[in-house]
C-alpha cells in the first residue's frame, strides 16, 4: 500500500488513498503509526471514494482509536488529494464522521507545502464541566470530537503529561484538553498546548485551536481573528456561527507499505 506522510505544524498523518478499507484498519493503523517499529506518526487517514464528495475521511489515532475528525489531518488529507489530482488552487470537499467539510487550498511558501483554509463547522457547547473539577476557567466544545479548554497562567509551565490525561479521564469517551493564556504583548492571540485523545502530547491541534479560539471569544479574551500559537506553530482561527480554521501542511515522503 502506498502512503503518503504530510504534516500539520508538526502534527503528523500518515495518508492512504484507497478504494477500501484493509482488513482491521485500526490495527494497520497502530502498527505503521507506531515511530519505533513502524513509519511513526499520530495518526493515520484513509481517503475513500465518495459519491458525494471528493473524498471520504476515516480517521485512526496512532493507537487505533477513532477520532471524529482533525482539523490538522483534514489539511493534509486535503493536500494528499491535492497533489493526487494536480490541484494547485481550488476546493476539495471531504466527509468526515463530523459532516462535510470544504477545503481551500493554494500554493504554500514551496513545492511540498499547501495553505489550507478550513469550514470546520459549528462550535458546539459539548457536554459541560464535571463538578468534580477544581478549575478556574474552563469550558467544553464539540467539533465532531469533543474538547476541553482550560484558561491557565501559563501553558508552558503545564505538565502535560501528567494533567492532559487526568482531566481527559473525567469524562467517559475521553477529550481532547487544551491549555491556554492570552498571549503577552499580542491583540487576539492565544498560546495553546494540548494533549489529545489517543495520540497524548502533540505540537498542535486544529480542532483544539477552534475551540480555544471561540471559547477565548467568548470569554472575551480575542476577537473574532485568533492567531492560536502552539509549539508546532500558528494558525488564524476565524470565529463565528462556523470556525474557519486556516494553516499549513506540508508533504514530507512517499511510502510503500505491506497492508498484510
Amino acid at each position: 500500500m502506498q502512503l503518503t506522510k504530510h504534516h500539520g505544524l508538526g502534527n503528523d498523518f500518515l495518508v492512504a488513498l484507497v478504494d477500501e478499507l484493509p482488513n482491521d484498519a485500526a490495527a494497520f493503523a497502530r502498527r505503521v503509526c507506531d515511530r519505533r517499529r513502524g513509519v511513526g506518526a499520530d495518526g493515520l487517514m484513509f481517503g475513500l471514494p465518495s459519491d458525494d464528495s471528493d473524498v471520504t475521511m476515516v480517521l485512526f489515532n496512532s493507537d487505533g482509536s477513532r477520532p471524529e475528525m482533525s482539523g490538522n489531518g483534514i489539511r493534509c488529507l486535503a493536500q494528499a488529494v491535492a497533489r493526487r489530482d494536480g490541484i494547485f488552487d481550488g476546493d476539495i470537499s471531504i466527509i468526515t464522521d463530523g459532516g462535510l467539510r470544504l477545503v481551500s487550498v493554494s500554493r504554500g511558501r514551496h513545492d511540498d507545502e499547501i495553505m489550507a483554509r478550513v469550514d470546520m463547522g459549528a462550535v458546539g457547547a459539548g457536554p459541560g464541566v464535571e463538578p468534580s473539577l477544581a478549575l478556574d476557567q474552563a469550558a467544553t466544545a464539540d467539533l465532531g470530537n469533543p474538547h476541553l479548554v482550560v484558561l491557565v497562567d501559563d501553558p508552558a509551565a503545564v505538565d502535560l503529561s501528567v494533567d492532559g490525561p487526568a482531566l481527559e479521564q473525567v469524562y467517559p469517551d475521553g477529550m481532547n484538553v487544551e491549555f491556554i493564556a492570552k498571549a503577552a504583548g499580542k491583540n487576539d492571540t492565544l498560546d495553546l498546548v494540548v494533549w489529545e485523545r489517543g495520540a497524548g502530547i502533540t505540537e498542535a491541534c486544529g480542532t483544539g485551536a477552534c475551540a480555544a479560539a471561540t471559547r477565548a471569544n467568548e470569554w472575551g479574551l480575542v476577537g473574532d481573528r485568533v492567531t492560536v500559537q502552539m509549539p508546532g506553530g500558528d494558525v488564524v482561527v476565524e470565529v463565528g456561527e462556523r470556525a474557519h480554521l486556516n494553516g499549513p501542511a506540508e508533504w514530507i515522503a512517499t511510502i510503500e507499505v505491506a497492508d498484510g
